[in-house]
Formats: C-alpha cells, structure tokens, sequence
C-alpha cells in the first residue's frame, strides 16, 4: 500500500503552508508509513499533477493519498474515501474579501466542494476543526494533527532579561505576507498609539514579502514602520533577538506558528483577542482588540511596566511551548494509527473494500 503525499506545491516561497508539509507530511514525519512525495516543478506541472496526475494516480491503484497544501481537485471526489486533507483554515470560504483572484477561481471552488463530500479531515489547531465542522458534512471525521514547534531560527533569550524596561523605545516585529488578512495596518495604528504613550522612539518590523493588495505602499509612508521583505533565517533571528515584542493583528489565522516560534526568543507576544490566538498562547500571550488602538496600546504599555516583564513573558513562553508540544506528540501518534489503519482496510486483502470506495456514493451532496 503506497500513501502518496501531495508536495507539488513545495519549491516556491517557504510560508507556513510549505512549512507545515515539511514538517508534518514528509516521509520522516510519517515513518514508518510508507510514504511517497509528489512533486512538480513550476506553476503549471503543479497544477497538471493536481489536476490530472494525482486523481490518476489514485484509479489505477488502491493507494491513499494525503493533501496537505492546496485543496483536493474535482476529479479526486469519486475517491474521497482514500483522500485526507490538511485543512489549515477556512479563510477561502470566510474572507473572501481578503484572496486575491487566484485563490477565488482556483482554490476556493474545490475547497467548498471537498467540505460538503469529504469523509475525514485532519486540522492544524481546535479552532480550525470547530470552524470546519460548519462547513463540512455532519458525519465527517475532523482529527487534530498540530505540528510542534521547533527552534528553527536557532533563537536565544539569555540576556534579554538585563535590557532597560524604561526605555521610551520600544522594537515591535510582525512576521507574515503584507496582505489585507494579515492586517498590518491595524499594527501601524497601534504603534502610532504606543507612540502618543510615551514611546516615543517606538518601532515597528514587518518581516515578509509583499503580497497583494495596497497595504505594502500605504505602510512605507507610516513613521517608524520598516519593511524588510522576505528575509533568510539568519537574518529572522538577528531582527527578532534585538525585538522587545512581537505583534499580530491579523484578522484571522488557522494556527499562527511564528508566535509560537518567536517565544524561543523569550518575546512577549500580543495577539488579537480570538480564539486561536488563546488556544496557541494560553496564558503566555497579551490579547488586544485591533479594532482600538489606543486601548490596545494601553495593554501594551500596562504589560511592559510591570517588574521583571522580560524575564515573566520569557518565563511563560518556555512553559507554553512545552505546552504545545506535548499536545503536537500526542496528535502525531493518533494521526499515524489513523493513516495506518485507512491503508490496512485497503490492502489487496481487503480489495472488497477497496472496490467499494472507488464506486461508493454515500459521501454524495
């Protein structure tokens, strides 16, 4: 029994959909599946193989196949029962006002159908599965597969503890594509507050490449805002150990690693008030409304006065770390026993089955 693992989508930028593949569905993360990559070379070979190759692929044998980047294809549906999704959020169904129009016409469409047909899903976080169930058919299978967080910006935070809490600078940094999800001008706005606080040499680091929309222009005329595109890692860990903070203001998120990864770090992390960012953070984050900058400064500045901050939010971030991961073990166990048994049920021994699910229509609309 062969498991292919859709990796067609790997190759170009390295965001946090090529990075949960990588760590979540390759054949080391796996093992001891069986598992097989495929993979594609350039926009067009990725979306031939999506398109045509995998759903060959799965009508000329029994095997499984896994799909953790881009939505299942149409024509994979009559073989829903030996296709799992990773699901990473819902935002092409809920924001649609944030794609832009290549994930509207090629990637929305096929996501909303795999929601209504599909059997069994696996998800990125809590929130994501409370969200799919909305969406997807009543009796699917919705199982957690978190990924655990590694250090992978070699990151360190001795020392932070020495630095002068009253200074009147303060160094904000914010990961992730400038685009309207990631809502970065809602940062902006919350720097400009701090700023009328009192910090007044407040600063604020966006690292990520430009996506679409306006938000990249309108930001590089905002005071005290920097942009630095997308960066190498080296360059991720010198921005983020010389940062006091790391921010997010995104509108919404599937999981939200880097707030997670920045904790290695020793940062304290504020993050809107959402139930994602509670479930990632736990008691180690501080939670805004974006939609009110100054009140959100105002939490800021509260946090940062307080004795000992940097040494308390390095503290609890090491504790909410061990936290997560503990919580990733124990899905990574359920996820391969449930990968192994879908293969056992459709192993030649079991070609009856296997029959049955190229032809079954019971996950119809």
């Amino acid at each position: 029994m062969t498991i292919y693992v859709d990796h067609t989508h790997l190759g170009r930028h390295v965001t946090g959909l090529e990075r949960i593949t990588l760590e979540l569905f390759s054949p080391a993360a796996l093992a001891p599946l069986p598992v097989v990559p495929v993979k594609a070379s350039g926009t067009a070979k990725m979306i031939a193989t999506q398109t045509l190759g995998l759903p060959f692929r799965l009508a000329t044998s029994s095997s499984l196949l896994l799909c953790p980047g881009f939505p299942p294809t149409p024509l994979l549906r009559p073989f829903a029962a030996r296709v799992l999704p990773y699901i990473h959020d819902i935002f092409l169904l809920s924001r649609r006002a944030d794609l832009n129009p290549r994930a509207r016409l090629y990637m929305a469409p096929p996501f909303a159908l795999a929601l209504r047909t599909y059997p069994r899903f696996l998800v990125n976080s809590l929130d994501t599965r409370n969200k799919l169930s909305r969406y997807c058919r009543p009796d699917s299978e919705i199982v957690p597969y978190r990924p655990s967080v590694r250090n992978v910006f070699d990151l360190e935070s001795d020392g932070r503890d020495s630095r002068d809490d009253d200074a009147p600078s303060l160094r904000l940094v914010a990961l992730g594509t400038v685009e309207p999800r990631k809502n970065f001008m809602a940062a902006a706005d919350i720097l400009d507050a701090l700023r009328a606080l009192g910090y007044t040499n407040a600063t604020l680091e966006i690292i990520g490449r430009a996506g679409w929309g306006e938000d990249w222009s309108r930001l590089a005329h905002r005071p005290g805002v920097t942009l630095h595109g997308y960066q190498s890692a080296e360059r991720v860990k010198e921005i983020l150990e010389r940062a006091d903070v790391l921010l997010c203001t995104s509108h919404e998120e599937g999981l939200g690693l880097p707030l997670l990864e920045a904790q290695y770090a020793g940062l304290p992390v504020i993050a809107p008030d959402g139930a994602i960012f509670h479930e990632v953070l736990d008691r180690s984050g501080i939670f805004v409304d974006t939609n009110d900058p100054a009140a959100a400064a105002e939490k800021i500045a509260g946090a940062m006065s307080s004795p000992a901050w940097r040494s308390g939010y390095a503290a609890l971030g090491a504790r909410n770390l061990h936290r997560w991961n503990a919580l990733a073990a124990a899905d990574r166990s359920i996820v391969i026993d449930l990968i192994a048994r879908l293969a056992h049920d459709r192993t030649p021994s079991h070609a009856g089955s296997t029959r049955h699910d190229q032809t079954d229509t019971s996950f119809a609309p």
